[in-house]
């Protein structure tokens, strides 16, 4: 035997650069469920269901091409972790060399790296095809920068890769076209008619995994009852085609909508194929150009599109790497409130969050903006440890690879990093929530109001997070208007929010 590719769930890419070079008559493919992967959080069962079948349809597919995959299946063997699998086929196959495409996970690298060097086998670390930049190429881009902007990496990507761009210029004259996407759908609701997205019922491997999950992670949170992802690279492409067809035209405006019992929207749900490499991020933004370019979708909607894929995509990945390991640490509000109980049983009153919550639960999925402005924004504005906010979206959600989950929980939506993701913490009161949904129709809580029985505790939480943090934002470029909104409350209605939101702590900490 001369090489072991190790292949890991989120690597599920037949042209992945560790098959470069790959000779069948003497190099094996090495693939391995490890229940621990699924108990460093205490993952989602569907966010394991989608790893495990994921895998399993790969594995069939390279054995079908005629290669030998050593897979080491859950159940099968007695080991926890995925090193110390790795480390009984070293000791068993021999292998002059490992070869691996470099992790989603700075943790995993850690530890398969620390695996060959004390097995006193040489390990070659591959890029991942997968970003048009490299963490090398991330870095030169970012080196001597005041700071890190997604929007000036997205311009930069277009400009390199023409990808929207005429004769050198923004494609429609414009860099996005935000004044036209992002609306709400107002009290008549989502237009009609609206396609349920493509569902994909399980097949005899996804049915085997389910069980498995049910047998070995019996007690995990989540239900796997509405389980229906697209777990093959040709399931991923008819995904992406029913997303174009039916939703695409109406993705740019309803971005950020929500509404009650509407989990998906005009959304893609392509994001767990992208990141377990079912699918290209350069195949999924050609066929939505072709599709502009065909009439049959809105510049402003495919842009909005393009640029969370080619911008903020490849911003999170870049800014990830960087700065780990010590990024996972960040804490820069102070923030050391625990995460409350309800987050794993959506049994809270609030509306907005029970709506976000249960269907968490139920397809391991929510949207960015629930992700943000409902979930997020309630335990930023509540002062949860960043730490334990970031814990419980690597476990929940199907897509969840640590590479875009940190920089996305700890810099976007808890401002855990003092700005390098986002310019300013995004908080707002139960207001922007009652705008772009209809959650606050049915809630026993007043949006507007920030005292009292009836009080929203967005709202509440809001003021006082303004007062607790002024000297930090007070006079910010980008945040100073709402600092000023705080000044000119009175000093006793203050007082009273200030009491209100202790309470509310105190209430969530139990």
């Amino acid at each position: 035997m001369r090489h072991l590719l190790i292949v890991l769930g989120d690597q599920l890419d037949e042209n992945s650069a560790v098959f470069d070079g790959l000779d069948s008559e003497v190099d094996r493919i090495w693939m391995a469920e490890a229940p621990g992967e699924s108990t460093q959080v205490w993952s989602h069962k569907a966010r394991i269901a989608v790893f495990l079948s994921a895998m399993r349809h790969f594995r069939d597919r390279l054995i079908r091409k005629g290669f030998t995959v050593v897979y080491r299946r859950i159940g099968e063997h007695a080991c926890n972790q995925l090193s110390q699998l790795l480390r009984q086929d070293i000791v068993r196959l021999q292998p002059v060399k490992l070869i691996m495409v470099q992790t989603g996970e700075f943790r995993v690298q850690q530890a398969l790296e620390t695996t060959a060097k004390a097995s006193d086998v040489p390990l070659e670390l591959r890029p991942d095809r997968h970003f048009m930049l490299d963490t090398e190429g991330f870095s030169s881009w970012a080196r001597g920068r005041r700071e890190l902007r997604a929007e000036h990496l997205y311009r930069h990507l277009r400009k390199k890769t023409g990808i929207l761009m005429e004769a050198g210029q923004p494609l429609g004259g414009r860099w996005n076209f935000d004044d036209q996407n992002r609306q709400g759908f107002g009290r008549e609701g989502p237009p009609s008619p609206m396609a349920a997205p493509l569902a994909f019922a399980p097949d005899g491997t996804t049915q085997e995994v389910l069980l498995d999950v049910e047998t070995h992670f019996p007690h995990h949170p989540g239900s796997l009852a509405d389980f229906h992802w697209p777990l093959t690279p040709e399931q991923a492409e008819q995904a992406l085609g029913d997303f174009i067809a039916h939703r695409l035209p109406s993705f740019g405006p309803f971005q950020d909508a929500m509404w009650s019992a509407q989990p998906f929207l005009f959304h893609s749900r392509l994001s767990s194929a992208l990141n377990l490499k079912l699918i290209s991020p350069g195949k999924v933004m050609e066929d939505v150009l072709a599709a502009y370019h065909r009439q049959e979708a809105p510049l402003a909607s495919v842009e909005g599109f393009i640029r969370q894929i080619l911008g903020w995509r490849e911003f999170v990945h870049g800014v990830y790497w960087l700065f780990m390991p010590d990024y996972l640490e960040r804490n820069a509000l102070q923030a050391y409130q625990p995460l409350p109980g309800f987050y794993w049983d959506a049994d809270i009153d609030l509306h907005c969050l029970q709506e976000a919550l249960d269907q968490t639960l139920r397809h391991g999925y929510a949207h960015h903006i629930q992700r943000l402005m409902v979930t997020g924004l309630f335990a930023l504005l509540l002062g949860v440890e960043p730490k334990q906010v970031h814990s419980w979206y690597l476990a929940v959600y199907v897509d969840a690879v640590e590479w875009v989950e940190l920089p996305n929980t700890l810099g976007m939506s808890q401002y855990a990093d003092g700005g390098v993701i986002a310019s300013k913490p995004y908080v707002a009161t139960g207001r922007y929530i009652d705008r772009m949904s209809n959650y606050c129709q049915a809630c026993r809580y007043d949006p507007k109001a920030a005292v009292g029985a009836n009080a929203c505790p967005f709202t509440t939480l809001y003021w006082d997070f303004l007062h607790r943090h002024r000297e930090r934002f007070a006079h910010h470029p980008r945040t100073a208007l709402q600092w000023r909104n705080l000044e000119r409350l009175d000093p006793d209605r203050l007082m009273a929010i200030r009491r209100q939101a202790d309470r509310l702590r105190d209430r969530f900490a139990r």
